[in-house]
C-alpha cells in the first residue's frame, strides 16, 4: 500500500500540470455536451423557450447582427434571450466561432475559457508546478459552473493572469493586448492596467496600450461603416449606463442592500473599495517583491467581482482565481488555510446540489452568501499588503523587478 501510494505521489509530482490540463479539457467537453443535450430553457414564467446555451447564442448572433448593420444592443427575441452587452470588436472577433456548427463552436468556446486560465496560471512566476496545479484544482468546479453557463468569465480571469505573467517577462506587446482585449469584453477588465505601475518601460506600456485600444476600437470598420460604428458605440454606452443603475449583483453592494437595506450606499461603497484597493500602492518599496505583486494580482481579480454590480454566481471563477493565487503565493499560514477552506465551501460548494435546494434558494442566493468569503479574503489581502514584510524569497524562484 505504501509503495503504491509512493508511486502515485511521484507520478503526481512529475505530471501534476498535465493531469490538471486533462481535467480542464474534460470539463470543457462535459459542459459542451450538457448544453447541447439539454432541453430548452424558459427565462421568465410563461415566456418562450430558448436553447440551453443561450449566452453562447448571444455572442454568436452578435456577429451576424453586426455584419447586417443592425444595432447589436437591441433585443433579438427570435435568436436568443437577453441583450448583448460587450463591444463591437468582441462581436467581430466572435465571428471566428459563429460560422461553425454549434457542436464545434460551443466546445471551442469552453476550451478558450478554461485553457486561457490554465495558460495564465501556468506562466505565473515564482510558483512551482505543484502550487500552480493546486490553484487550478481549487478553481476547477468554479470554472465548470462558468462554462456550463457559456459565459466569458474564465476568459476574463485568464486574460488578467496572462497579462500579469507576460508583464513579468517584459513581453509588453502581448501583455497589453490581453488587458485591452479583456476591456473590450467587459469594461472592468481595465482594472488590470494598475499592475503596470510595477514595471519599468512605462512609455512602451503606454504606447502598446494606445495601439491596442485604437486597434480594437476601429477593427469593426472592416464590416461596418464609420457612422454605423459611431451609432453602435453610442448605443453600447447608453446600455452600460442604464445597466449600472439596474442591479447590485452578488457583491458588496448586493450585501449592503439585502443585509442592511442600504440601496443608496452604492457609490460610497464603490469609492471606499477603490481607495482601499489603491492604498497598498503607496508602499512603493514593496513593488520589488514578487509576493507583493502576486497579491496585487489576486486583489485585482477579487475586486473585479466583489465590487461588480452585475456579478453573478458564474462570475466567481475570477474571484476564485484570485483567492487561489493569494493563498499559494505565500508560506502556509493557519488563518489563511481556514479562509481558503471556508472560501471553497461558501463560494463553490454552497451553490452545488450537495446543499438542499431550500437552503440555496431561500438563504444562499437571496442573501449573496457566495460573496462573503471573497470579501473577507480581499480585506485580508489588503491587510497583508500593508502590514506584512515581504522578502524576495517569500515564494519559490522569486525575482525582483
Amino acid at each position: 500500500m505504501n509503495l503504491s501510494k509512493s508511486k502515485l505521489l511521484r507520478f503526481w509530482h512529475s505530471h501534476c500540470l498535465s493531469i490538471v490540463l486533462f481535467a480542464y479539457i474534460l470539463i470543457s467537453i462535459v459542459a459542451a455536451m450538457q448544453g447541447l443535450l439539454a432541453g430548452p430553457k424558459v427565462y421568465v414564467p410563461g415566456g418562450r423557450p430558448y436553447i440551453d446555451y443561450n449566452n453562447f447564442r448571444i455572442f454568436k448572433f452578435s456577429f451576424y447582427h453586426l455584419v447586417q448593420n443592425k444595432d447589436i444592443y437591441q433585443l433579438f427575441p427570435n435568436d436568443h434571450w437577453d441583450l448583448y452587452k460587450y463591444s463591437p470588436a468582441f462581436a467581430l472577433c466572435f465571428g471566428l466561432l459563429s460560422w461553425m456548427p454549434d457542436t464545434i463552436g460551443l466546445l471551442l468556446w469552453n476550451l478558450f475559457n478554461s485553457l486561457c486560465l490554465f495558460a495564465g496560471i501556468r506562466l505565473l512566476p515564482g510558483l512551482d508546478d505543484e502550487k500552480k496545479s493546486y490553484i487550478l484544482l481549487f478553481c476547477l468546479l468554479e470554472m465548470l459552473l462558468s462554462i456550463q453557463n457559456t459565459q466569458s468569465n474564465g476568459l476574463m480571469a485568464g486574460l488578467t493572469v496572462l497579462a500579469f505573467a507576460l508583464a513579468e517577462r517584459r513581453q509588453y506587446m502581448l501583455s497589453t493586448l490581453c488587458v485591452v482585449f479583456s476591456f473590450y469584453i467587459k469594461i472592468y477588465g481595465a482594472l488590470a492596467f494598475v499592475i503596470y505601475l510595477f514595471y519599468p518601460g512605462k512609455l512602451r506600456l503606454m504606447g502598446w496600450t494606445l495601439f491596442w485600444m485604437v486597434f480594437f476600437a476601429l477593427i469593426p470598420l472592416a464590416v461596418v461603416s464609420g457612422p454605423q460604428l459611431l451609432l453602435l458605440y453610442k448605443s453600447w454606452l447608453h446600455l452600460l449606463l442604464n445597466d449600472r443603475s439596474a442591479s447590485t449583483g452578488v457583491s458588496v453592494m448586493g450585501i449592503m442592500v439585502t443585509w442592511f437595506n442600504l440601496p443608496g450606499a452604492k457609490n460610497i461603497v464603490t469609492l471606499a473599495g477603490i481607495l482601499l484597493f489603491l492604498l497598498p500602492l503607496l508602499y512603493v518599496r514593496k513593488y520589488k517583491d514578487l509576493s507583493f505583486r502576486l497579491l496585487y494580482l489576486a486583489s485585482v481579480l477579487i475586486w473585479m467581482v466583489i465590487f461588480n454590480h452585475k456579478a453573478e454566481s458564474p462570475t466567481y471563477i475570477i474571484a476564485m482565481s484570485g483567492i487561489g493565487i493569494w493563498y499559494w503565493a505565500q508560506r502556509p499560514d493557519a488563518v489563511n488555510r481556514v479562509l481558503l477552506i471556508l472560501s471553497f465551501l461558501l463560494i463553490t460548494m454552497s451553490v452545488s446540489d450537495l446543499v438542499p435546494a431550500p437552503v440555496r434558494n431561500e438563504f444562499i442566493r437571496p442573501y449573496g452568501i457566495k460573496a462573503v468569503m471573497a470579501i473577507v479574503v480581499w480585506f485580508r489581502i489588503v491587510y497583508e499588503q500593508i502590514f506584512l514584510s515581504y522578502k524576495p524569497d517569500s515564494v519559490a524562484e522569486a525575482r525582483t523587478v
